[in-house]
């Protein structure tokens, strides 16, 4: 066994162990660190794969935006974990059926789908392959040039996404009590406080005496 194979098997079996305590620990923050640990073992058998922009990508994009997402969110809410218990063993043997049916068919896809016998040809250079060229550079060559009007297509429903959720925030809403910076920079002590004359003392107001009428009503 050459020192690649055993790297292999090292973050598998990590990987293995830590998807195992994310659905086996009780506390959501443990559960969500653990995820992070199975996604960076994950990125590391990608390397391995010579498959570095996915490698990257997994780091940037899930251990480093989601999962921190995830942590400020567990950490923000109230979680009351005794009540996500609740039921756990009664819909047990329902969610084991589905997982053992989700791993019967990744296994028949996996098993029969990575039978390579010829080294495979990066797209636009004849000749050469994978091994010889870098994987991020042939994915942007292929992104940016077959798959360019899909990319632009993708990139203009997410500004249009990004677009509507600012808008969305930044609304004016009547139960808002945001102030506007710009008014409190030129505000002046004259607006915020007026002064006014009072006598020192005010006489009382003298009652005046009911006429016959008036009681006869």
């Amino acid at each position: 066994m050459d020192v690649k194979t055993g790297f292999f098997y090292l973050f598998s079996a990590v990987l293995l162990f830590a998807s195992l305590r994310v659905i086996t620990a009780r506390n959501p923050v443990h559960a969500a660190l653990f995820l992070v640990l199975a996604f960076s073992q994950a990125a590391a058998v990608w390397l391995l794969l010579k498959a570095e922009f996915l490698a990257i990508s997994l780091v940037l994009v899930y251990v480093g935006a989601v999962m921190v997402l995830f942590l400020f969110v567990v950490m923000m809410l109230d979680i009351n974990i005794d009540t996500l218990r609740v039921g756990f063993w009664r819909h047990f043997p329902l969610a084991g059926l589905i997982g053992a049916v989700i791993t019967l068919e990744m296994a028949a896809v996996l098993i029969g789908g990575f039978r390579v016998t010829e080294p495979p040809v990066v797209p636009g250079v004849v000749g050469q392959a994978v091994a010889e060229v870098s994987n991020t550079k042939a994915l942007g060559k292929l992104v940016y040039t077959q798959y360019l009007y899909p990319l632009e297509v993708a990139a203009a429903i997410l500004l249009v996404a990004m677009i509507a959720a600012i808008a969305l925030t930044l609304r004016a809403r009547k139960d808002s009590r945001a102030i506007d910076p710009s008014i409190q920079v030129r505000v002046k002590a004259a607006d915020r406080l007026t002064i006014v004359k009072i006598a020192p003392t005010t006489a009382a107001p003298v009652a005046q005496p009911e006429t016959a009428t008036e009681s006869k009503q």
